[in-house]
């Protein structure tokens, strides 16, 4: 049966995040922890259900953006719910405006998702939460707007059948209202950001703890948040001379540990990088872990075997799901006009799974035919080097003519601009961790030249 290009070119949309539980997904998924420096997400998962069950636990983790974090952590919440833990998954930018972030809007965000998720859970009274969050739906009606509205969290002390419920709703309706509007958002956190010490302690108290200990009463074995996308705030100046990035996680970072219950956060990279990177350490319990590029070449440049035919097989696994890993590869002519094509096409990406799918991608839709063939291949390379290549200054040249021939950073600012443009990638393999450039970028002429 001769493949479905239209199946084909939909299996390859590089904006698709895998669901593990999936069934399609499931076959789509390949394991590049062997080539990644381990399995992350394992370690994460025992170290909440083996070694600390019942303490709260705070992990940082990090990676280029569209390097697979995301269907790793839906992996760990599939794994933590087979081991009876509930877990809250979330995308914060769904809640958050990520250009402008406090440490209050993310307190209130994962608040209401644990509270929405808890549908079956009747909770106690929440007065003191119910108080602050009355006193931010004044000020964003009454200071900015001029006008009283009720509160849709209603008077302090309802019936507790409707507590849970209002809590949710009160603090969406919140967060709706300031999302879009800066003045609204500069206001609420002018007012809760004084009070943050009592928001956290409210969230403690009268959310997560009861939650925790309901959840237990059910067999559940406590409570897991994975908070996503934290990674993909903005990094512009705060209007007191503060990066973003650095004000959330490293100034702000304390609060974000201390909530009562196991949380996961995904952080920009480019922290890692920052001068601020040793005090960011301190503030959390242990070193943010990473999801490196799936290698496809070793430092000397030599081709990683490994690296390769795991990248080969995620191409092969979006057109036969169904067929042995053995199998795709003697169908691979059906695809492409050589096997040299695919291998061009894995290279050039660098190991990253979303460059990948986005050259993949694009190249079916300029072929509209199989087998796709290398000459364009080669246009659709040329035409991603020059989007690339345009807004690159002679300085960031310069970095990357160093990354190219030493294959690692600094805590430089420009080398932080490099990672977060993903112009550099990071690697581990076998205990080894290198840097190097973007494979689109290393055929340019200010690079070989």
């Amino acid at each position: 049966m001769a493949l479905d290009l239209l199946k084909f070119f939909q299996a390859t949309d590089p904006s698709r995040t895998l669901f593990i539980n999936n069934e399609v997904d499931a076959k789509y998924y390949i394991d590049f922890s062997g080539v990644r420096g381990g399995d992350i997400i394992n370690k994460l998962q025992q170290k909440i259900t083996f070694f600390k069950p019942n303490e709260p636990t705070c992990t940082l983790f990090t990676g280029h953006i569209g390097c697979g974090k995301s269907t790793e952590l839906l992996r760990l919440q599939a794994e933590l719910e087979k081991q009876s833990f509930h877990v809250v998954y979330f995308e914060s930018s769904e809640d958050l405006e990520m250009t402008d972030v406090d440490i209050a809007d993310v307190l209130l965000a994962i608040a209401r998702r644990v509270s929405q998720s808890l549908d079956k859970i009747t909770l106690a009274e929440t007065s003191k939460f119910n108080e602050l969050l009355q006193g931010a739906w004044r000020v964003l009606n009454s200071e900015i707007t001029g006008v009283k509205a009720k509160s849709p969290l209603g008077d302090v002390g309802y019936s507790t059948d409707k507590e849970k419920v209002s809590l949710s709703f009160g603090i969406g309706e919140i967060t709706t209202k300031i999302k879009n509007d800066p003045t609204l958002r500069e206001k609420l956190n002018q007012y809760l950001g004084p009070q943050k010490t009592q928001l956290l302690e409210a969230i403690n108290r009268e959310l997560l703890e009861p939650a925790i200990a309901k959840l237990k009463q059910q067999g559940k074995k406590g409570l897991v948040v994975i908070v996503d996308n934290l990674d993909r705030i903005d990094n512009r100046v705060k209007s007191w001379g503060r990066p973003q990035q650095e004000y959330l996680f490293v100034d702000q970072g304390e609060f974000l540990t201390k909530l009562n219950c196991h949380l996961v956060y995904t952080m920009p990279l480019s922290l890692k990088f920052s001068n601020d990177y040793g005090t960011l350490t301190q503030r959390f319990p242990e070193d943010p872990k990473v999801l490196p590029m799936v290698p496809v070449l070793w430092p000397d440049g030599s081709i990683h075997e490994k690296g390769m035919e795991l990248m080969q097989q995620m191409v092969l696994a979006r057109a036969f799901p169904y067929l042995l890993p053995a199998e795709r590869l003697s169908n691979i002519t059906e695809i492409f006009d050589d096997i040299s094509s695919l291998d061009r096409l894995c290279q050039m990406s660098g190991g990253h799974v979303r460059d990948l799918l986005r050259l993949l991608n694009t190249w079916i839709m300029e072929e509209m035919a199989l087998p796709l063939s290398r000459d364009t291949l080669e246009q659709v390379i040329r035409s991603r080097r020059n989007e690339m290549t345009m807004p690159i200054s002679d300085d960031e040249w310069q970095l990357l003519r160093h990354v190219k021939q030493r294959k690692r950073v600094s805590d430089d600012q420009g080398y932080q601009k490099l990672i977060r443009s993903r112009f550099v990638f990071e690697y581990r393999d076998r205990g080894e961790s290198w840097f190097d450039v973007n494979p689109i970028l290393t055929e340019a002429r200010e690079l070989t030249s």
